[in-house]
């Protein structure tokens, strides 16, 4: 089965704007992003999908020095776009992973896709999102080719196209679900926090590299939870932001997301 990543990525973060650009051991942190996911053994292939904004210039020239697939859409409507980057190479398998996840671990990826891959005739869509039990900052959601479709034709809300997905994973009805939780048996999905959306994200995600990417530029979650733990300070450089995501701001909209499984600051 072909397999397309698409990493979804602009310029206008409302709370860290460039964020994609800063750096990270000497290149943008777009790129770091995305080395990681082709680091994944069944990420196919993979594509960075940007805005037709002037502003997003900088990411599509990034991209294109870089030799990394680039498809620009809609600034607003993310699905539209998400389903558009895709539909162009003809996949079965869709897989969206953000690009605010610059220490996402590749055996990760490879974790969930396998499971989806073999499991291909039973569900329309697989992720490690819900419930969610990895640190934040690992989100993978696969979906077939045909369930983005009934989505981006049938999804109408405007945090439905904003998040590409959410249409599939509200509707349990009208798509067969699947999840993949932590081998280990945690959930440190809101106590640790690997995405950047603020400064603090930054520094800590700095820190990380600055300490793992010069011995190991494929480090994985249990480098980071054990360097962490032989550091415990690094978990407080940005954990007053533990559990905060968008589902906060839609608690009212969303049915299948509990106010336990966001925080509001």
């Amino acid at each position: 089965m072909k397999i397309v990543t698409i990493i979804q990525a602009r310029m206008g973060s409302s709370r860290l704007p460039g964020k994609i650009l800063l750096p990270l051991a000497g290149k943008p942190l777009l790129i770091r992003m995305v080395e990681r996911v082709m680091a994944s053994k069944l990420s196919g292939d993979i594509i960075v999908a940007t805005t037709n904004d002037s502003s997003d210039d900088v990411v599509a020239n990034i991209c294109n020095n870089e030799h990394i697939s680039v498809f620009r859409g809609d600034s607003n409507n993310l699905l539209d776009r998400h389903y558009m980057a895709a539909i162009k190479l003809n996949p079965d398998i869709v897989v969206k992973i953000p690009s605010d996840c610059p220490l996402i671990d590749p055996l990760i990826i490879d974790k969930i896709l396998g499971y989806y891959s073999d499991n291909f005739n039973k569900y329309d869509y697989v992720s490690n999102l819900h419930p969610a039990t990895y640190p934040d900052g690992n989100d993978v959601e696969a979906m077939s080719m045909t369930a983005l479709s009934n989505c981006r034709e049938f999804a109408s809300r405007q945090f439905e196209l904003e998040h590409t997905t959410p249409y599939i994973w509200e509707n349990p009805d009208k798509f067969r679900i699947g999840n993949v939780v932590w081998e280990t048996g945690m959930d440190y999905s809101m106590t640790h926090r690997f995405t950047i959306d603020y400064i603090e994200d930054y520094n800590f995600i700095f820190r990380i590299y600055e300490e793992l990417f010069p011995v190991n530029p494929k480090f994985t979650l249990k480098d980071i939870l054990s360097l962490m733990e032989n550091n415990p300070n690094l978990l407080k450089i940005n954990n007053k932001y533990n559990g905060v995501n968008w589902y906060r701001n839609h608690l009212d909209e969303l049915h299948t997301i509990s106010p336990e499984q966001t925080r509001i600051i």
